[in-house]
């Protein structure tokens, strides 16, 4: 190959996975519903019950600029998932979840024979290529908890979702009032 169409055939690539990226930031963006917070920020702490499929409490109140500590008590058999996000991304985000399913990189139970496909230290999920661990999402396994610390902005359609497939459109969903 001559050095003119290496040098084009490079510049594709890197246009595609320019483009790949700039999608995936776009439904992933956090400047919208706010920030990872720090244990030395935290103003109060919410317990968040999953279960088959369901949230307790169905909605949460936040105030502008607090910083929240969500234990996260997964009572059911299923894996479940605690993501902050806008519809937007949720939708997005379940399209990935689905992918991850069909792939075998992630179980509906939790329990996955490739331990190198979960990261269970920080509530991420690890794919050839590729590592999943925002910070406004955390997987919870059966029967496990985890905790997630948020610094809230004011914002408007803000929800509390599970993102694991057909769990969202069953209603486990709520929204987050930022007054």
């Amino acid at each position: 190959m001559n050095n003119t169409k290496l040098a084009s055939s490079l510049i594709a690539i890197v246009s595609l996975l320019t483009g790949a990226i700039a999608q995936a930031d776009a439904g992933h963006a956090k400047n919208d519903v706010g920030r990872p917070g720090t244990l030395a920020e935290v103003d109060r702490t919410i317990e968040v019950k999953m279960g088959d499929v369901y949230f307790a409490p169905e909605s949460i109140d936040v105030k502008d600029g607090e910083t929240i500590r969500f234990v996260l008590k997964n009572d059911g058999a299923m894996l479940h998932e605690f993501n902050l996000g806008k519809a937007a991304a949720h939708a997005a985000h379940q399209k990935e979840m689905a992918a991850m399913f069909q792939n075998g990189t992630l179980s509906p139970t939790g329990r996955n024979h490739d331990m190198q496909a979960m990261d269970h230290t920080m509530g991420g999920m690890k794919m050839v290529g590729m590592e999943h661990n925002d910070p406004n999402s955390m997987l919870v396994e059966p029967g496990a908890s985890k905790e997630l610390i948020w610094t809230f902005s004011k914002t408007t359609g803000l929800q509390f979702a599970c993102n694991v497939p057909g769990h969202y459109q069953l209603g486990m969903v709520g929204p987050v009032n930022v007054k």
